[in-house]
């Protein structure tokens, strides 16, 4: 699913490159929401957010805004810190993992 098809090969039609596209949007979800949860969990133990507010917190950081509420620990600040580089990297590259297929079919059908 995840090995594109070679230069030489014929273009596959609509159906496969959309299940192809679907597929990498699932692996892309999967990446954001697993990071999303990290994010959370981190927020609701190291400052003792409720959960509601540690999910505020984590997606303003993975979608980057910042965080909403003043971090009180020094654990929480690093956690923050750490979180915000890991959450634009994983941002990155679930956007070129998504891509990817696009890409790949707009050069091959200009090879082809």
């Amino acid at each position: 699913m995840f090995r594109f098809e070679h230069r030489d090969k014929i273009v596959i039609p609509q159906s496969l490159f959309i299940r192809r596209l679907l597929a990498h949007m699932a692996i892309g979800a999967g990446f954001v929401v697993s990071s999303l949860l990290i994010g959370i969990v981190g927020y609701h133990y190291l400052e003792n957010m409720a959960w509601i507010d540690a999910l505020l917190n984590a997606s303003m950081i993975a979608g980057g805004m910042g965080p909403v509420d003043i971090l009180k620990t020094d654990a929480g600040k690093i956690f923050a810190s750490v979180y915000a580089v890991y959450s634009g990297m994983v941002l990155i590259g679930a956007s070129g993992f998504l891509l990817a297929p696009v890409f790949h079919r707009i050069m091959h059908k200009f090879h082809y």
